[in-house]
């Protein structure tokens, strides 16, 4: 009989999935998520393989399951963050400097593109969570030129821009390099979207 983690099988349950979610997301910085087998995943959470299946049916729910769980938490996290922030240039500054903080979970991991690996009903999933975080860059930049701080542009076109500036890059492990980046990246968006 498997060992029980926790006090409750609830309790359980929550703690297999973030030992999952948290293998998954080590291996998928080490190595892509094309290489990775639910043996891997479940070998590197330190549950049976049986236990992975009991949660997700698949490698490709295990990753919406797990970019659902991070999407999540980075949303409060940078509602929290913006919490109080009323000057838009600032709460532009905080958007990006969220942003730049992620890892691997919405940044480049080695391999191939994960869209190129998954199927397109798994892509569109994913692409819903990336609307979630647009909808509140979309909500800064339109209360930015509403408060007449930004000048007038196209939003829809500027969000995709902005983001583009704000991923695809490797996670930046010197901290002196981060700094650097996230400043340099914060002064390139802010001019670019116009900001005084």
């Amino acid at each position: 009989m498997p060992k029980i983690i926790g006090s409750t099988l609830a309790e359980h349950r929550e703690q297999v999935r973030t030992r999952l979610f948290s293998a998954l997301a080590r291996l998928m910085d080490a190595t892509g998520f094309d290489t990775l087998t639910m043996s891997d995943i479940a070998a590197e959470a330190g549950v049976g393989r049986t236990s992975v299946y009991n949660h997700f049916a698949d490698k490709e729910s295990l990753l919406i399951g797990y970019i659902e769980h991070e999407t999540g938490a980075f949303l409060v996290g940078l509602r929290e963050a913006l919490e109080g922030v009323t000057d838009p240039e600032e709460r532009l500054r905080v958007y990006i400097r969220q942003q730049m903080s992620l890892t691997t979970t919405y940044h480049p991991a080695p391999g191939p593109d994960l869209r190129s690996l998954v199927s397109r009903d798994t892509v569109a999933r994913l692409r819903e969570h990336v609307r979630e975080v647009e909808l509140l860059l979309r909500e800064i930049l339109t209360d930015g030129v509403e408060a007449g701080r930004l000048p007038e542009q196209d939003v829809d076109s500027v969000v995709p821009l902005v983001h583009a500036c704000l991923t695809g890059r490797a996670a930046l492990r010197d901290p002196g390099e981060r700094d650097r980046a996230v400043s340099a990246t914060e002064e390139f968006v802010l001019r670019a979207v116009g900001a005084a």
